[in-house]
């Protein structure tokens, strides 16, 4: 979905490891020159990677909080099983807690979490699952209260259908061969470098089990808003001005029920960390200085 400008970490951005209950999980990870005033732990969406946030990072950390964005299971460079029953949304919200407990930040650091996409889907499942208290606030990116639109539900059952009968690479080609690499967002050309042999690399190493699981999820996906709002933490909805994934009348709506404060990226689409990493970052640090207040 989102189009990274590359996959090599700018200065102050270290892939790491990181080493949780539930496995090991890819990260980039950017930390403060100076006082830390938190900690955000972002999720990427389907077909994406920890890399969709790389020019984010650095904006984050000079504004004060360690960013970490991270790979889930079967995802880009995090390792997963071929249980399908491994990729069910509880078992990745789960994930998500094992990965805030090993964060290993100072005791009492305020730990905000992100989603875009279906990381948003995935990081609201945590949120219900987290004792109180676990996450300071909990922001959907481009993230919508249940199942996507219907052109995207067909996009994705057409991917699911195609992968659970041929091979990644086989699947990479037919993507190609109906898709032109800036179109083909569901499909998995999220760029890096712009190049296609570096956006081939991402998408073979996916695990096709993931992508089907998740795939499917993205269609059925039921709306939870009003368990989340529910939910004592505060909230934010950010988008870009267009979004043919959930539609931005919608977003606004979702926001509306949920009492979340409410961000509209100007001159970005589906990926607002990626079509306007500035501004983007902007309305993230301002929103998590008011929690602190």
């Amino acid at each position: 979905m989102s189009r990274p400008p590359t996959f090599t970490p700018p200065p102050g951005v270290v892939a790491r490891p990181l080493v949780t209950s539930r496995g090991t999980f890819a990260t980039l990870d950017a930390a403060p020159a100076g006082q830390l005033k938190g900690t955000a732990l972002l999720l990427p969406g389907f077909t994406g990677s920890k890399e969709d946030f790389i020019v984010l990072l650095p904006l984050l950390a000079a504004a004060g909080y360690r960013a970490v964005a991270v790979d889930g299971r079967g995802q880009y460079e995090s390792e997963g099983p071929d249980d399908p029953a491994a990729y069910a949304m509880e078992e990745l919200g789960r994930d998500v807690l094992a990965q805030a407990a090993a964060l290993g930040d100072p005791p009492g650091t305020p730990l905000h979490l992100l989603g875009h996409s279906l990381g948003g889907l995935v990081s609201r499942t945590a949120v219900l699952l987290a004792p109180a208290g676990t996450f300071a606030s909990l922001t959907l990116m481009s993230s919508g209260p249940g199942r996507v639109a219907p052109a995207q539900r067909t996009r994705a059952t057409l991917l699911t259908d195609a992968l659970a009968a041929h091979s990644m690479a086989a699947v990479w080609e037919m993507m190609r061969a109906v898709q032109p690499p800036e179109d083909a967002d569901m499909a998995g050309a999220d760029g890096a470098d712009g190049t296609d042999g570096a956006l081939r690399a991402r998408w073979l190493r996916n695990n096709p089990v993931q992508l089907i699981v998740t795939g499917r999820q993205l269609c059925v996906e039921p709306d939870r808003v009003d368990e989340l709002a529910a939910v004592d933490i505060p909230r934010h909805v950010v988008s870009g001005e267009r979004d043919d994934t959930w539609p931005v009348p919608l977003l606004d709506d979702m926001a509306r029920r949920l009492g979340a404060h409410r961000t509209v990226v100007t001159g970005a689409e589906h990926s607002p960390n990626t079509d306007r990493p500035e501004a983007t970052a902007t309305a993230l640090v301002a929103f998590w200085d008011r929690t602190r207040r």
